[in-house]
């Protein structure tokens, strides 16, 4: 098993050349099976509330659920760079409170950092929380905790002006103290200026290759969520396919007899049937007899 990479370690691959790789993970067999396929590091999203917890944005998820499912993935990926998600109202009241959930998150969940989302609107946030000797990863684009604001589920960026702003939130994101940053669906001619401009590292969450390292939600991946896919995915797998026609076959080998069969149970001792038939008739005895 490789040895756990370091903050160091994603520096001097962006100054070498080398991509980074992560995908969101909300569980234990999912981070197992990253880390035994060779992934760089784990983001346990605040997307866990579309793709597993059935919400209809990210925006209900609690403390309580981030700290769950990030602790089921620590046990999972025990070698792997594992990231926090703050979720909605952990960051937004203050920089104390922002600072006491990141805590959390280190404390109680075994996390190598935090993320969360927004620029300069939550750069006091971002130096409180390194302040407090947290590394944090900054997250600009489209920002779906703050989706409503922008419109929907859109990407950002594409015009000069807007794109003016996002490269001002880079830069704010970095000069408060974060030690990478995550773009979100803007153009990859923008996520390229911006890997470059910055020191830091620059990833990519359907921003185009140009950049240090690649993100993508695990759920979208392998095909298990279901309501809509995003244009920046590819589909390594149809996972919710096979479930579905296994759960099929499942329902009709249950109702036809065919399952279970005897090399599915476990039969009493070899010896013991006279003795097994005698115990039971004591359950046979007529009413009111001892």
């Amino acid at each position: 098993m490789a040895k756990k990479k370091t903050r160091l370690d994603f520096v001097r691959m962006k100054r070498e050349g080398e991509k980074a790789t992560w995908i969101t993970a909300y569980d234990f067999p999912t981070a197992s099976f990253a880390q035994q396929a060779g992934m760089d590091m784990i983001l346990v999203g605040d997307s866990m509330g579309m793709v597993l917890l059935g919400y209809d944005g990210t925006v209900p998820v609690t403390m309580e659920e981030c700290l769950i499912h990030c602790r089921a993935v620590r046990r999972g990926a025990p070698d792997l760079w594992c990231v926090g998600d703050m979720p909605f109202g952990s960051y937004q009241v203050s920089d104390e409170d922002a600072v006491i959930n990141a805590i959390r998150f280190l404390k109680e969940a075994d996390m190598d950092c935090v993320k969360l989302e927004g620029g300069r609107r939550v750069c006091s946030r971002i130096k409180a929380i390194t302040d407090a000797g947290i590394l944090v990863c900054g997250h600009i684009g489209l920002t779906p905790q703050s989706s409503g604001q922008l419109g929907g589920f859109k990407a950002q960026g594409r015009d000069p002006e807007s794109a003016r702003e996002l490269i001002k939130d880079a830069i704010a994101v970095q000069d408060a103290g974060a030690y990478a940053l995550l773009l979100e669906a803007v153009p990859p001619e923008l996520t390229e200026f911006i890997a470059k401009k910055l020191e830091i590292p620059v990833y990519s969450i359907g921003a185009g290759a140009p950049c240090d390292g690649q993100l993508i939600i695990c759920g979208d991946m392998l095909g298990l969520f279901q309501a809509f896919t995003p244009k920046f995915v590819k589909k390594y797998a149809n996972v919710a396919e096979v479930e579905i026609a296994a759960f099929k076959e499942y329902v009709q080998d249950v109702k036809k007899g065919r399952f279970p069969t005897d090399d599915h149970v476990y039969h009493i001792h070899e010896g013991m049937e006279e003795e097994f038939q005698s115990m039971l008739r004591e359950f046979d005895l007529p009413k009111g007899v001892v």
